[in-house]
């Protein structure tokens, strides 16, 4: 029975790491519904954070009566946009609800033992899925969000090819791809964008329709007129961040359906907070940082980011690489926690940072 209790755990856990990123500031949460050892029901948190997994694997004409109900997450308890999940769980008389980790939401934190007969608390989580609502708690706890970064470097540590736009392999591209689908967006800067005419969009199939929303970072407004990101504007929300108070330039990205939030600085540690803070309100919980060195390192002096994820070719660049600045922060990272995955002799590593 342990073994199932395992499996069927680690499925709810599966079927919530489809919609990571994709369900605002809402937890994405699995939910898998079972009756005599048989799977009859599952669901995960719909696309923007409603409805919620447990609703959406209970609304279905099946004779639910006496099943076991697995979720990642404790089964809220409190009425918001929609009524709570606890009273679908009454309503279609589950017998025993087990979940993985505690709401850190107020409205709901450890109440749902309260409402219904018999819920039990996981204690046992697979190792992969310890940390799958770091995002969720950081986000509840500081009304912030996760900020992890996303960087290609040569065996010798450049990050700019002179030869080439790329310095991993294709594989490693697509890797990357898959990673940008698991955050609600991208943070770049004009100087990134302009420099390779970048989309930073999910360019794999089946995940060719998720486009994370792009934040560009741009003071002056330099950002090239003549992108390809403008010719996907109306199908994917982009928002610049800038100083500039240049009417004409102003308009010009406005009719292009981009929106802009206009800062009187972003200089200092306080700055970049309320920036991240504004973030978060407009829905984005989890946010990765595709930029160069400059970009990079500042944000890591303020230390904003959480974790790295570094791809490393096993090729040098000699003399067809160079830097930005100095890359003596990134030297001195240790490289020790290496993701398992086929990336034809490149290396791929998650570097907690705080």
């Amino acid at each position: 029975m342990k073994k199932n209790h395992n499996l069927y755990t680690n499925l709810a856990f599966n079927l919530a790491e489809t919609n990571l990123g994709n369900t605002s500031t809402n937890p994405s949460v699995g939910c898998v519904i079972v009756k005599n050892n048989s799977v009859i029901s599952s669901a995960t948190t719909s696309i923007n954070g409603r409805p919620h997994a447990e609703f959406n694997a209970l609304n279905r004409k099946i004779n639910f009566n006496g099943s076991s109900m697995y979720i990642t997450l404790e089964p809220c308890t409190h009425y918001g946009l929609t009524p709570p999940c606890t009273n679908i769980i009454k309503k279609k008389k589950i017998k025993n609800v087990f979940y993985s980790f505690e709401d850190p939401d107020e409205r709901t934190y450890q109440k749902a033992k309260k409402v219904l007969r018999k819920v039990i608390k996981q204690k046992k989580i697979s190792s992969k899925f310890k940390e799958f609502y770091r995002s969720y708690l950081l986000n509840k706890k500081k009304n912030f969000p996760l900020i992890d970064a996303k960087l290609a470097i040569s065996k010798d540590f450049f990050t700019i090819n002179k030869k080439s736009k790329w310095i991993t392999n294709n594989r490693s591209r697509k890797v990357g791809h898959l990673i940008r689908s698991k955050y609600d967006c991208i943070v770049s800067t004009a100087n990134s964008i302009n420099k390779d005419n970048s989309l930073l969009n999910c360019r794999i199939p089946g995940l060719d329709s998720h486009k994370p929303r792009l934040i560009i970072i741009d003071r002056h407004l330099k950002l090239k007129k003549k992108l390809k990101l403008f010719n996907l504007s109306k199908k994917r929300k982009i928002c610049i961040i800038t100083t500039c108070k240049d009417k004409k330039k102003l308009y010009f990205f406005k009719k292009r359906r981009v929106k802009i939030i206009r800062l009187n600085k972003l200089y200092d540690k306080f700055d970049f907070n309320e920036l991240f803070k504004n973030l978060y309100k407009i829905g984005n919980g989890r946010i990765l940082i595709e930029s160069g060195l400059i970009f990079l390192n500042k944000l890591f002096k303020l230390k904003l980011i959480n974790d790295l994820y570094v791809f490393k070719s096993n090729k040098n660049l000699d003399i067809n690489g160079y830097n930005n600045i100095s890359p003596n922060f990134i030297k001195k990272l240790k490289f020790d926690k290496k993701i398992r995955v086929n990336l034809e002799n490149d290396e791929l590593f998650k570097i907690r940072i705080k």
